[in-house]
């Protein structure tokens, strides 16, 4: 369901990625911070809070009863993202980056009004690119659209990238939530600036609940944290910097790459704990980076879950890769490092430092052996393989580069249009040298492997010559996911189960900077066609 007052769906353009010279140039002229001024762990870590609702309604075209009716408003505020810097002028809901937290419970639908009260000029208008598909030049600077990321949800109520709205309007959508507990996230989703919008801090939680994990007795209440990780650049005066090309008309990058570590809010903060379990919810919301995690005293993580819930049992790791768009569900046990100080690196980075508090304390909380039942989805179970090659055309100047998803641009006709409730593997065959993590929306998914191939052989014959045995999931991939690190130079293969809703959906790179140019396509479930006799006829 969804209420729209606003918006369009105007055609797109298309253009190659560009970044050359003239783009580092600016960089090196631009008023920008020293991140090595600013004193670390210096801010508490903030807690987003959790969204209240505004009453019960019953959801249009639904049965009577009603549900939790949620308000969130988009709006432009200053926050203090450091002890040493002025407020910085953020985008976030209801004056929170990241915003309220929405909890609700699986099979106990919501609605949320999503509501743009954004101010008419763009924080980052400099950094508007007209000619990238979606961001014309008659398109409004400030549109938004919402997606909660990871949500099964109706296509009326899943963001679709064109169906944005201006300030003034809003869109009222329903999540019915019959899925797993898993922690999920609504960040804006219009297409061309959605790499802007984020930028500009407009993403938050939103956790569902079942029965199945409140009998694991996981650390839960003020001993579950949420950390909401990203990388920001900010000028001297505090505000955010947002790179461009440093040429106007062509102001779009690349990648995003900021030198401050930000979480929930804050540069570098640090949180107060107890010498007891923890589980935190991690959500990697940069643009483009790619965290690779561990603890400066050496610790093992427990991890528990991963982008569509928890995993089949704790999985104990050094360290871990969390993509754009991947959510890590982990324990952590300070019961033995009581009074020390430990950093969470980030390699050569230093994202937040958890100090352990003296003394013992009572702890009640377990953290089980087993999780929850995991079945494998076997090859069998698929009726179709689809082998989509990810690809990259270089220009003759060196500098360009277009990136595309089965070699097609956003505005060409749908290739990908599995069947209501049958199973398909997907064979992401990257040729790039990047590692893009992909997002299916509407559907979970099962990592089967990645397997690496000779890039001279496809590019002279476009067959697979693997040069390596396949490489299975990680440990923290083995659950359930929504987002998958597509590795360069690699086949990598999911199975997935397309079911719930019939529509129009999306497919995408989550570094939002490759989403906004190109590397986004459309896909559309259809139902069964049914033979006379009312059997169901799947056509390969």
């Amino acid at each position: 369901m969804s209420i729209i007052t606003g918006g369009s769906t105007a055609g797109v353009t298309r253009r190659g990625f560009l970044f050359g010279v003239a783009g580092l140039a600016a960089a090196a002229e631009s008023p920008a911070l020293d991140p090595y001024s600013l004193e670390k762990f210096v801010d508490p870590l903030p807690i987003p809070p959790a969204a209240e609702p505004f009453g019960y309604r019953a959801p249009p075209g639904k049965s009577a009863a009603k549900v939790p009716y949620y308000r969130l408003a988009m709006r432009q505020f200053a926050t203090k993202m450091h002890r040493d810097l002025p407020p910085t002028n953020v985008w976030g809901y209801d004056g929170f980056t990241p915003g309220p937290a929405l909890e609700t419970r699986s099979g106990e639908g919501l609605l949320v009004e999503w509501v743009n009260a954004l101010p008419q000029s763009h924080i980052f208008a400099n950094a508007i690119d007209h000619t990238l598909h979606g961001a014309e030049a008659d398109k409004p600077d400030v549109r938004s659209v919402v997606h909660v990321h990871g949500a099964k949800t109706p296509p009326e109520s899943d963001g679709w990238p064109e169906s944005w709205y201006v300030p003034g309007k809003s869109a009222t959508y329903f999540y019915p939530n019959h899925q797993d507990a898993a922690a999920l996230w609504y960040h804006d989703h219009a297409m061309g600036i959605n790499r802007l919008n984020i930028y500009a801090g407009l993403f938050g939680l939103f956790n569902i609940r079942d029965r199945a994990e409140d009998a694991l007795n996981l650390p839960k209440g003020r001993y579950e944290i949420p950390l909401v990780i990203c990388d920001r650049s900010f000028r001297r005066d505090g505000q955010l910097d947002y790179p461009t090309s440093g040429m106007p008309d062509m102001p779009w990058v690349p990648e995003a790459f900021g030198e401050s570590m930000v979480v929930n809010g804050r540069i570098s903060p640090y949180l107060e704990v107890e010498p007891r379990k923890y589980r935190f919810r991690l959500l990697n919301a940069a643009n483009g980076r790619f965290f690779h995690l561990s603890l400066s005293n050496g610790e093992r993580f427990y991890i528990i879950g991963s982008d569509q819930g928890l995993l089949g049992a704790p999985a104990a790791v050094d360290s871990f890769w969390a993509a754009p768009g991947e959510r890590v569900d982990l324990v952590l046990d300070f019961a033995d490092h009581a009074g020390e100080r430990i950093v969470l690196n980030n390699d050569a980075f230093q994202m937040i430092q958890f100090r352990v508090a003296r003394g013992k304390v009572a702890d009640d909380s377990s953290l089980p052996a087993t999780l929850r039942p995991l079945v494998r989805t076997p090859e069998s179970a698929a009726i179709r393989t689809r082998r989509i090659p990810i690809i990259e055309n270089k220009m003759k100047n060196g500098d360009s580069m277009m990136m595309l998803l089965n070699g097609m641009h956003w505005s060409m006709p749908i290739t990908e249009n599995p069947t209501l409730d049958t199973t398909e593997i997907w064979e992401l065959v990257n040729t790039t040298e990047d590692s893009h993590p992909i997002h299916l929306h509407l559907v979970r998914f099962q990592l089967l492997d990645r397997r690496n191939f000779n890039e001279l052989d496809y590019y002279r014959t476009r067959k697979l010559s693997y040069v390596a045995d396949p490489e299975p999931p990680e440990p923290w991939e083995t659950g359930w996911k929504d987002t998958i690190r597509a590795h360069s130079m690699a086949v990598t293969r999911i199975i997935a189960r397309f079911e719930g809703y019939t529509g129009r959906y999306v497919w995408h790179c989550h570094v939002l900077e490759h989403e906004d140019n190109e590397m986004m396509r459309p896909y559309e479930v259809v139902a069964k066609q049914r033979a006379p006799g009312g059997k169901p006829l799947i056509f390969e």
